[in-house]
């Protein structure tokens, strides 16, 4: 995690920093070009096969089963270690953006970066910061997932990136709650589709559901399942 927010901070001090003043669509397509170099940096680093972690790193074991099996639910030791690194992070995250001077530096900022920086915020450093926490979040999501699925592969963060992108947009841009929200539906959508075979499309059409999802969002509702009406977002 410590490496991803360094890794983070240098990116946004390289490609970001000298783009402060340029229309929004820069940035975003600098994040494209950027998510593409980090992948093929991963791509000449580890190679195009899967990288398995070591077996047994997480438990597996049963701690509780729902139901008579062959149908039935088993919740698991893997499982649980999710939820023990996610529900943390989501509670410290919301409190540092909410409860500290730095959340609500990052907040003003986000809103007006010129009414902020009037304000005595130091707006530079406030985006830094917020590139930190950022590359750290993005660590500790690595790491569960390698964890919980005991493997990565050079384009395993590309493709998650645009599955969290589009959480977050059916969430709400900017609200918390918002993206797990829309994280768990995104998952609860994907694993009907790929699991159950009654009138599913099956796993080669989830990443265009996903995609359908994203596009019915921004048409229908720009600002979100939780997210404020506002302005920009109309």
């Amino acid at each position: 995690m410590i490496a991803c927010a360094g890794l983070n901070a240098t990116i946004e001090r390289v490609a970001y920093k000298p783009l402060r003043g340029a229309p929004r669509l820069v940035p975003l397509i600098t994040a494209i070009g950027v998510s593409y170099i980090i992948e093929n940096v991963a791509y000449v680093w580890k190679g195009p096969r899967p990288v398995s972690l070591p077996p047994n790193v997480l438990p597996s074991g049963a701690i509780f089963t729902l139901g008579t099996c062959p149908k039935c639910a088993t919740y698991t030791w893997d499982k649980l270690f999710v939820l023990a690194v996610t529900v943390p992070v989501l509670v410290g995250l919301v409190w540092l953006v909410r409860y500290t001077k730095r959340g609500k530096a990052m907040r003003a900022t986000a809103q007006d970066k010129d009414a902020a920086a009037m304000m005595g915020i130091d707006v530079d450093r406030t985006i830094s910061f917020t590139f930190i926490v950022a590359g750290a979040l993005a660590g500790a999501a690595g790491v569960t997932f390698a964890f919980y699925e005991g493997y990565m592969q050079y384009s395993t963060g590309f493709t998650l990136g645009l599955i969290a992108f589009t959480a977050a947009v059916l969430g709400g841009i900017g609200n918390l709650p918002g993206a797990v929200l829309g994280g768990l539906m995104i998952g609860l959508i994907q694993d009907y589709n790929e699991g159950l075979g009654w009138h599913a499309p099956g796993s080669p059409f989830t990443h265009t559901i996903v995609f359908g999802i994203l596009i019915l969002t921004l048409v229908f509702r720009p600002q979100g399942l939780l997210g404020e009406h506002t302005p920009e977002g109309g």
